[in-house]
């Protein structure tokens, strides 16, 4: 491609939403925290190598099929999840990476090197952590 010599009609997304195919045998609920896993979307567990994307609009079961052969939307934003007992996320840590721990559980941190991050702590309140994705 060659620098532009006239106007261009750029598409674009608010970029709230990503609509990715799903991992072969995974079910991912509504409301939980959806990982990129390789290039198929994932639920959230402890694995290195994820990439938290966000949370499930609506539950997709692709437990039966191949990777991709379903889509789930994942909207991007700041979501509460529940904060890992053992490894409490605290006030100190806004700003900070979160680890997953599960599809609904994130923590302060890698555990054993074994957690992949989340997103960044957004606010800690007695009902769990907001994270942004």
């Amino acid at each position: 491609m060659t620098a532009l010599t006239k106007a261009r009609d750029t598409k674009a997304r608010a970029g709230r939403n990503i609509g990715l195919g799903v991992k072969s045998l995974a079910v991912i609920y509504a409301g939980s925290l959806v990982a990129l896993d390789g290039a198929y979307a994932a639920p959230g567990r402890t694995a290195l190598g994820l990439k938290g994307l966000g949370r499930a609009k609506a539950t997709v079961d692709n437990s039966s099929g191949s990777d991709g052969d379903v889509t789930v939307e994942i909207e991007r934003g700041v979501f509460l999840f529940a904060n890992e007992a053992t490894d409490l996320i605290t006030n100190a840590d806004i700003g900070s990476d979160a680890y997953i721990v599960d599809d609904e559980t994130v923590a302060r941190t890698s555990g054993t090197n074994t957690r992949s991050v989340a997103g960044k702590v957004h606010e800690v309140t007695p009902s769990g952590v907001y994270i942004e994705f």
